[in-house]
């Protein structure tokens, strides 16, 4: 039994799958050296993430994938799936091997389930975009702390560099504890040592907002109790336009002060 080793990274698994063929060995399992549980019994191989195999791997592929599914394995990729590894390393499989086109070929489990992740990774990465909200923090910095359910930062972070264009913010991811800095027209990947948020909600420490910011918050979580007529609400509704798990990003709703 052999197991393939990498860095957790898509340019990673591509670089597995470029040595798939390479050695002409097909591993047992492909596994992420951040989840990876030692299996005495494996023949492990360490694979180090490289950018022109994985840009060989990718560039076959696009060759052969339509544009409307070009990028369906890295948004599956994203959903960090149990198992995801091996389903796109079947999937490559496949797409190389035969001549016909095999992305909608939803008689193929791997096919399917691929198909549908990449679309509720899309959905969860869009939902990020419509509800999440910044803090102003003292020192000038929009802050935003989030736990989505998928690895969607990396398909969200164009639409608030757009969006944002002329501000410095971060966008955090709570649950993987990395987020993206973008300040002076450059984004960066960090890692934050010393929190000044709560680490499950995101919220910033009051002692680091910025005075206006409070006061903004005030006033609409007090216009938002004002026009929230009781007889009319529905919540059924609401949640339908606005899942519950995203209210907690929201001061109107986050806080009954």
């Amino acid at each position: 039994m052999q197991i393939y080793s990498y860095d957790g990274t898509f340019e990673g698994l591509l670089t597995a799958v470029f040595e798939c063929y390479s050695r002409k060995d097909f591993p047992e399992d492909i596994v992420s050296q951040k989840n990876e549980q030692k299996n005495l019994f494996a023949e492990r191989f360490e694979v180090l993430s490289d950018a022109a195999k994985a840009d060989r791997v990718w560039s076959g592929a696009q060759k052969k994938l339509s544009k409307r599914n070009n990028q369906m394995l890295f948004y599956a990729f994203l959903s960090e799936e149990p198992g995801i590894e091996m389903k796109i390393l079947r999937f490559f499989q496949r797409l190389f091997l035969e001549k016909h086109p095999i992305e909608t070929d939803y008689s193929d489990s791997d096919v399917l389930s691929l198909s549908q992740l990449s679309q509720k990774v899309l959905k969860e990465a869009e939902q990020i975009r419509q509800f999440v909200r910044f803090q102003h923090t003292r020192d000038g910095l929009y802050f935003c702390g989030i736990d989505p359910r998928y690895d969607v930062i990396p398909l969200t972070v164009e639409h608030f560099r757009n969006r944002f264009a002329d501000q410095s913010w971060l966008l955090y991811d709570l649950k993987r504890s990395y987020g993206v800095l973008f300040h002076e027209e450059k984004l960066e990947e960090v890692e934050i040592s010393q929190k000044e948020f709560h680490s499950l909600t995101g919220k910033v420490n009051q002692d680091v907002l910025e005075e206006e910011e409070e006061l903004y918050q005030t006033l609409w979580k007090s216009y938002f109790k004002n026009i929230n007529i009781k007889e009319r609400k529905n919540l059924r509704l609401q949640r339908q336009h606005m899942p519950r798990r995203f209210w907690k990003y929201l001061p109107e709703i986050n806080n009954k002060s």
